[in-house]
């Protein structure tokens, strides 16, 4: 069993390998530059048009009030539970891991990655809109995999091309769910439990190396807690997300402000160190300036999509089961919630790891007796003491499940495009059963496996992206002259029928 581990780990690595620094990266910054030059830099010169249709516009009925025939949710609803899967272990373990190899500098590809991320964001969810259309039990479905489908695969000689790409989304967005979705999330959760709210009885019961009753235990109340939720369809999981989201995002917010003020002093000397070591980084480790640099990039880009999933083609769709017809409307969500995940909570959790003292911005090193999985919970303990630990691993709790709980549905719309709705039912119980899995894993192996299917997820989305990039550019320009005033027809969808 260890050498079968051991070949799969090396085979991940490989594939890892030239997905995150060849091809993989270079179709993320293509794809982010070429839709933020399209779109005018959207994000940017139509800031205030964005903030307005988004967090400005949270009192607006159109925007919280449920959908009365439970075939749509609302558009913060979709926000929220795309946040509930792009808001997860990567905002807090994922920064933690970006800064430990990658030093401060991480934190600047990070925003590189999130602000051209946004418009990648932007046009998946655009795309989403304009080529989803009702299933059998008239729900919306939406997705990569449609405009790869029907966009892609409805320009001259690439109805195959389009159809395979959609295949191989679908594929990869399984497995992904199953790694990222499932087991890696509850993995984290599972030690963080068990390290802040120890309960010996149970933790001395040892089923096999490094896997206790507790484990076990933890990881059946997850699945009954995430099977009562999941089972009951999209509606529970969006009514069950507007609900923890906001406030799990508030308190991760609150304790974040409260130690980086309590450590005033070093805010500014932290930013200098994050944009400095983002082109000297401070320990070359032997290596080339250059090869350091390209560790601090790759580090940054990596955990800022495995953060935003922004590229992925993950959250369209969830944002294109929203009630709005107006795709750049959903669009515009879209770039609010790149913003939200990375600029503010990834930030945040940053400045908490580097004014906290836990890392030497000197020498560039973690202090002694601390690790990468331990640091922002040793962080929180240097103002909350004890307190600060047990914060955290609600935090990593409340955070881990509602990715959980967000990826189910992405799971559940890759195997409904794979295999139809009737039979949907097999697809949330085999994920209940990988969350077991994921209580009982004793290897990172699982999280390993996740980067590599993102990446995978990834690849195709991109293509379908770059190809249709502009239609986006059309689509946008037609919402923005009827801003103005001018009489032309809207583009609304790509079916007649679904524009009405």
């Amino acid at each position: 069993m260890a050498q079968f581990m051991d070949a799969l780990a090396r085979g991940n690595d490989v594939v890892n390998t030239f997905i995150w620094t060849t091809l993989g990266l270079v179709l993320l910054l293509g794809t982010g530059l070429l839709t933020t030059f399209i779109t005018k830099v959207f994000q940017v010169s139509h800031l205030g048009l964005w903030w307005k249709n988004t967090i400005g516009s949270l009192f607006n009925k159109d925007v919280i009030q449920h959908d009365e025939t439970g075939k749509a949710i609302s558009p913060f609803q979709a926000l929220c539970t795309a946040l509930a899967a792009t808001i997860g272990v990567g905002n807090i373990a994922g920064v933690a891991a970006a800064i430990c190899i990658g030093g401060p500098g991480a934190v600047f590809w990070m925003w590189v990655a999130a602000f051209l991320g946004m418009m990648t964001n932007y046009s998946e969810n655009v795309l989403g809109i304009y080529y989803r259309r009702r299933n059998k039990d008239g729900e919306w479905s939406g997705g990569a995999m449609y405009y790869l489908q029907d966009g892609l695969g409805g320009k001259k000689g690439c109805k195959t091309i389009g159809r395979v790409l959609a295949v191989l989304f679908s594929i990869f967005t399984l497995l992904a769910s199953f790694g990222i979705g499932a087991m890696g999330q509850v993995n984290k959760i599972v030690v963080n439990i068990e390290s802040a709210f120890p309960v010996q009885a149970l933790a001395g019961v040892t089923l096999y190396e490094g896997v206790s009753l507790y484990s076990l235990l933890i990881g059946l109340v997850l699945v009954v807690l995430a099977a009562a939720i999941t089972l009951g369809g999209l509606k529970r999981v969006a009514n069950f997300a507007e609900k923890i989201v906001p406030f799990m995002v508030v308190l991760f917010m609150a304790g974040s402000i409260i130690i980086v003020a309590v450590n005033y002093a070093n805010i500014i000397p932290a930013i200098k160190a994050i944009f400095v070591t983002a082109f000297n980084p401070v320990a070359v480790a032997g290596g080339t300036l250059g090869a350091a640099i390209k560790t601090c990039m790759v580090q940054g880009f990596k955990r800022g999509v495995f953060s935003n999933e922004a590229g992925l083609g993950s959250s369209v769709m969830v944002h294109s089961n929203s009630n709005i017809k107006e795709p750049v409307k959903q669009g515009m969500w879209g770039i609010f919630e790149v913003f939200a995940d990375t600029m503010i909570v990834c930030t945040m959790t940053a400045l908490v790891v580097l004014t906290s003292g836990m890392y030497n911005l000197d020498a560039g090193t973690l202090v002694e007796g601390v690790t990468d999985a331990t640091l922002v919970a040793q962080a929180f303990g240097t103002v909350f003491g004890r307190f600060g630990s047990m914060f955290v691993a609600v935090a990593i709790l409340l955070f881990a499940f509602t990715t959980v709980l967000g990826w189910n549905h992405y799971g559940t719309k890759a195997w409904e495009y794979l295999f139809g709705v009737k039979s949907i039912k097999v697809y949330k119980v085999i994920h209940l059963v990988m969350i077991l899995f994921g209580a009982l894993l004793t290897t990172s192996l699982a999280w390993d496996i996740s980067d590599t299917f993102n990446g995978l997820m990834m690849i195709p989305n991109l293509i379908g992206v770059i190809a249709l990039s502009g239609l986006v550019a059309k689509i946008t320009k037609n919402y923005l002259d009827r801003q103005k005033g001018k009489d032309v027809k809207p583009m609304m969808s790509a079916f007649d029928e679904e524009a009405e």
